[in-house]
């Protein structure tokens, strides 16, 4: 085994040693301060201003994004910045969330002072409990010394490892206490592949005018006139409640001319009891189905009534294909 690979495998296992400590953490007193430490940003009516210097600085706007996707307003705040004139941001209702594994980034001072001027709740994350952050919050998550990566154990490594591990299990624990659903998620991340995941039926179908759908006691031509004018190649037939009876494909055409019933209601060649959807299911889960049935086509109903249909280029523009 080479040297680079040796010591990726070290930089990994150190890494996971100090996930495995931050866990035995938890099981002891650790873990009664991160409920308290959830309980306050539970509580907490306006924002999460995460704040940090150098490294911890990078894992804390990381956190910032996490809470704020996860439905908590939150915003990283440069201590810097604060020292010259952002401080004015920081409002008593906010919580501020400060990351130093030494707890001494001289950096912090005038943030901490404000907050213990105006009373704004301070949760701190360090590795020194007895450290100036430490001692200034009013609640101290005391991360578990740990060895960092580096062969001189100066380079933040593990340390930001366990700063980040600790700060996502606040974000979860904070997601799992208000009920945060996929439908909350899909509204803060509307873009990319994510995005399109979670997409629900409802989002893609076409309604209105665009159904295709006649009554199912029409004639063969008829039926063939409905679904030549629109563009999913099926038509759906309806009874006289107005459910959907069944379904009239390119299919059931063929094979409806073949038997010479060409002057017969399209009730006579449908296909009875078709594969259909409803409005909230997921778009993933509509296109696993249509794999699986081979169709490019799913009525989408609501107490058996057409409310809908979606077609495969529907989930193929929204990039799910």
């Amino acid at each position: 085994m080479n040297a680079d690979l040796n010591s990726a495998l070290n930089t990994i296992s150190l890494e996971l040693s100090g996930l495995q400590q931050l866990r035995d953490a938890l099981h002891g007193p650790l873990g009664n301060v991160f409920t308290q430490a959830v309980d306050t940003l539970a509580k907490t009516t306006g924002r999460i201003l995460v704040t940090g210097v150098g490294k911890s600085g990078h894992i804390a706007r990381k956190l910032a994004g996490t809470f704020a996707s996860t439905g908590r307003p939150a915003h990283f705040l440069h201590p810097a910045d604060a020292s010259h004139g952002d401080l004015g941001t920081v409002r008593p209702e906010d919580a501020v969330y400060a990351l130093s594994w030494s707890g001494e980034s001289g950096e912090l001072a005038d943030l901490l002072a404000y907050t213990r001027r105006f009373r704004v709740p301070l949760i701190a994350a360090t590795a020194c409990p007895e450290s100036t952050l430490g001692r200034a919050a009013d609640l101290t998550l005391a991360l578990p010394e740990a060895d960092e990566a580096c062969p001189d154990s100066l380079a933040p490594t593990t340390s930001t490892t366990m700063q980040l591990a600790l700060g996502d299990a606040l974000a979860v624990a904070l997601l799992g206490r208000s009920g945060f659903t996929a439908d909350d998620f899909r509204d803060y991340h509307p873009g990319g592949k994510l995005g399109s995941r979670l997409l629900r039926v409802r989002d893609l179908m076409h309604t209105g005018a665009e159904i295709p759908i006649v009554s199912a006691n029409v004639s063969l031509s008829e039926a063939i006139v409905r679904m030549t004018s629109g563009r999913f190649g099926v038509t759906g037939l309806l009874d006289a409640n107005g459910d959907l009876l069944g379904i009239l494909t390119d299919g059931d055409l063929r094979r409806a001319f073949a038997a010479g019933m060409h002057d017969r209601p399209a009730r006579d060649a449908m296909t009875a009891n078709p594969c259909t959807t409803s409005a909230l299911t997921l778009a993933t889960a509509a296109l696993a189905e249509m794999n699986d049935r081979r169709i490019t086509s799913l009525f989408v109903l609501e107490d058996s009534r057409p409310v809908g249909i979606l077609h495969i280029h529907d989930l193929l523009r929204a990039g799910l294909v």
